[in-house]
């Protein structure tokens, strides 16, 4: 299984990106799909995730973010709106098996750099 996140970049707060996570040697549609994120010094924290279900959000995105799946084409992609300096990170996907409780797939990071 491989996860490959994109679409990182430098913007000024208030612009939006788009993350995307290509994920494959899987079939998407079963597993959960989660973004999360680490900025220096920092602990990493869960974003988003999105399972065949549902999704979830972090209050700090919660409005300014959405999540979305697209299974026949085995991505899923993060809209981030209204970016803050905060959100500043390495952003990563990951893929969770279906009933587990831990994520066992681990994509590259992504910068994100929101910066006047």
């Amino acid at each position: 299984v491989q996860l490959q996140a994109s679409g990182g970049g430098l913007v000024q707060p208030g612009e939006s990106l788009r993350l995307s996570c290509a994920v494959s040697g899987v079939s998407l549609g079963y597993y959960a799909i989660g973004w999360f994120r680490q900025a220096p010094g920092k602990e990493r924290e869960g974003v988003s995730c999105i399972s065949p279900s549902d999704s979830h959000y972090a209050d700090s995105v919660k409005g300014r973010f959405t999540i979305s799946r697209d299974n026949a084409k085995n991505t899923v992609s993060l809209q981030m709106n209204n970016l803050k300096p905060e959100d500043t990170a390495v952003y990563y996907c990951a893929a969770r098996r279906p009933f587990s409780s831990d994520y066992q797939y681990w994509g590259q990071g992504t910068q994100v750099t929101v910066s006047s």
